[in-house]
């Protein structure tokens, strides 16, 4: 099993290159990363399935039920990711799922809900890179770039160092700082972070479903 990864990274949306499909763009991306000298390690998958809370679960409130997000990460492929809306992130070990099939007297999995990104990992250096397409069914959606700093634990330290590399191959498309940082610039980077920032990427890609959208961590 891989260790837990601590780095700096964030996650945010830019437009596919214009004229381009999400494939074509991911293939300037790749290339991009090429020619700078990153090589090629292996392939990555990140998942997402959305649960809502049972409406035997609601009582006579009307209220609305809230959501639950059960994530897979390849680079941690013991564990499983249970996110709740506005709330914390669980880690737990894979039998989790196992879990959520005898809890969906509480919890149901929303039809159709299934989200992903697949692709490559790149090695640059100390720089590990992924570029993915996100897809719904049998439809991409959109492109995630996820961009790791290894030697660092602390994201506020290297965010400089980040962005000068992200502009080296997306140029004026260069996110932000995540929202994930909060006021917590100077705390220890976690893989849950990096899950929170896929969560949001997701979504903001289901609401644009008939925009082509590209993500970046």
């Amino acid at each position: 099993m891989r260790p837990f990864l601590l780095e700096g990274g964030s996650v945010s949306q830019m437009p596919v290159a214009e004229g381009k499909s999400v494939q074509q763009t991911v293939e300037l991306l790749t290339r991009k990363l090429e020619m700078l000298g990153a090589e090629k390690q292996g392939t990555f998958c990140v998942d997402c399935e959305t649960y809502h809370t049972a409406a035997s679960t609601l009582g006579s409130q009307g209220q609305a039920g809230k959501l639950m997000y059960v994530m897979h990460n390849s680079e941690y492929p013991l564990s499983c990711f249970a996110l709740f809306e506005n709330g914390p992130c669980l880690v737990a070990d894979t039998n989790f799922d196992v879990l959520m099939v005898k809890l969906k007297g509480f919890f149901q999995s929303a039809k159709a809900s299934k989200i992903e990104t697949r692709g490559t990992r790149y090695q640059y250096c100390d720089f590990l890179v992924k570029v993915g397409t996100v897809t719904m069914g049998p439809s991409a959606r959109g492109i995630s770039v996820e961009v790791e700093y290894g030697p660092c634990v602390v994201a506020s330290d290297c965010w400089s160092l980040l962005l000068e590399f992200l502009q080296s191959f997306l140029g004026s498309h260069t996110p932000g700082a995540p929202t994930v940082f909060g006021n917590r610039h100077d705390a220890v980077y976690s893989p849950a972070d990096t899950m929170v920032q896929y969560m949001e990427l997701f979504n903001k890609i289901r609401k644009q479903q008939q925009v082509p959208v590209a993500g970046i961590r």
